[in-house]
């Protein structure tokens, strides 16, 4: 299963975190952004609230410290949160969604009916007939229930920051994933010191490449996404959508 045409931009929670150019992370308005500045894919953070309405949001709670998994979504949406139907008709059908799905401690306990993947497969067997589509996460449970309930659907294990680049891609292969996705730092940015035993990006990216991987780095800047790039590295995510094209075309 081939998700990418290497090297694609995902922006990350749209134009990147945080506020961009006036346009807040997670909404239309930043969607849009990325996509003008030549984003093929836009990453969206997926979670639910208490009235089990799929959400866009990458923080557990609102700035006011309250959890979304405890606050109906009518409050959530009153705060400027997207539902994740609003989201996906803000981005054009002929860009790719990579669905960062943050579970919740609740799904351990919830009625299975309730349980986040159990909201979320629907959606992504639906959207999976019309666009590309991934899901990531943390969670590799998210990511075992998409395997058993929409296997047409490609996944991405992406562990912690700075995660060890071994366990990263033995760990999503082990998992049954197509892509491991890999934080930017676990690579080693440029001009950080040299890390005894950290394999160089060109073997980690073979390595993967070589188990069935495809591989995803989140969060470099312009010049580590094209030094990635040389590598193999066959998408990255990242907050500056603009500068990252430039350098991507550059070399």
């Amino acid at each position: 299963m081939t998700v990418f045409t290497a090297p694609e931009v995902i922006g990350h929670r749209g134009s990147g975190r945080g506020t961009v150019g006036g346009a807040r992370e997670n909404t239309a308005a930043s969607f849009d952004a990325a996509v003008r500045d030549g984003a093929t894919w836009i990453e969206i953070d997926v979670r639910r609230s208490a009235d089990d309405v799929l959400l866009i949001h990458h923080d557990a709670a609102l700035p006011d410290g309250r959890a979304i998994v405890d606050l109906p979504s009518a409050v959530c949406r009153d705060h400027g949160l997207l539902t994740l139907e609003e989201a996906v008709a803000a981005v054009p059908a002929d860009i790719g969604l990579d669905v960062d799905v943050k579970t919740v401690m609740e799904d351990a306990t919830d009625p299975p009916a309730r349980r986040t993947m159990a909201l979320l497969i629907p959606f992504l067997r639906r959207e999976a007939r019309r666009r590309r589509v991934f899901v990531c996460s943390f969670d590799p449970a998210a990511l075992v229930a998409v395997h058993a309930e929409a296997p047409e659907v490609p996944t991405a294990w992406m562990p912690f920051v700075r995660n060890p680049l071994d366990q990263a891609v033995a760990g999503a292969a082990g998992l049954g994933c197509a892509i491991v996705a890999i934080d930017a730092r676990s690579f080693g940015l440029s001009g950080d010191a040299v890390r005894p035993g950290r394999r160089e990006v060109g073997y980690t990216v073979d390595i993967a490449h070589q188990a069935g991987l495809e591989v995803v780095s989140w969060c470099p800047d312009p010049v580590d996404a094209a030094r990635f790039a040389d590598a193999g590295v066959d998408a990255v995510v990242v907050d500056d959508v603009p500068g990252v094209v430039a350098s991507l075309k550059a070399r």
